[in-house]
């Protein structure tokens, strides 16, 4: 089980599958820089974001499934840790973005859909859902989609969301965080945050 959490009272975390962009998304959003690998799976526990003075952090929870020369096994205990951690937290997590590629994101949801296979995407945004956690889906690495809006109503589709995608604007938020475009992903975490009633978070995302 990851240890190390600061002791702050809220949170926001990042999940997401390996090599999705999480790190680069990251420095974004705080200005800090840190270890991003070519290689997926650098970060193999949380990176815990506690730079405000406020009661509050932003994690980066390791990216799950495959990773160059991580065994089956040490895969399934990531994912098993993520889990605890946000069952373990759930009351503190005012918001969880669940990142995706979205060039592949689709085509990874549908390569992993079978009769008892549920894609770790798809199953990763219920989870959060059912302990009742606001979802973010951000849409990384749009700028290498043509046909976005196309692109994102099959994801809202994949997700259980009734295309098309922009009547989820709280719920999916296309973004390209190399290019520094994350606004959407700003706009829909400052309006959950507004909904619980946290508008002195709303400077970390403005």
């Amino acid at each position: 089980m990851f240890e190390s959490r600061p002791d702050r009272a809220d949170e926001v975390v990042f999940v997401g599958r390996s090599n999705v962009g999480k790190s680069t998304l990251m420095r974004e959003l705080t200005g800090h820089t840190f270890e991003t690998g070519s290689k997926p799976g650098v970060t193999r526990s949380p990176n815990h974001y506690d730079w405000a003075s406020e009661d509050f952090v932003l994690t980066d929870l390791p990216g799950f499934g495959f990773m160059s020369g991580v065994s089956e096994e040490q895969r399934e205990q990531i994912k098993t840790d993520i889990v605890q951690y946000i069952e373990e937290y759930a009351d503190n997590i005012l918001v969880g973005v669940l990142v995706v590629d979205g060039k592949s994101a689709v085509d990874i949801i549908d390569r992993h859909s079978g009769e008892d296979e549920v894609p770790y995407d798809v199953e990763m945004f219920y989870f959060l859902r059912d302990v009742g956690i606001p979802v973010v889906v951000a849409v990384n690495k749009m700028d290498k989609v043509d046909d976005e809006d196309e692109r994102l109503d099959e994801l809202a589709d994949r997700l259980g969301l009734h295309p098309p995608w922009k009547q989820w604007q709280d719920t999916i938020a296309p973004i390209s965080a190399k290019r520094g475009n994350i606004e959407a992903l700003k706009e829909a975490v400052s309006e959950h945050l507004h909904e619980q009633k946290r508008d002195d978070l709303l400077q970390f995302f403005s």
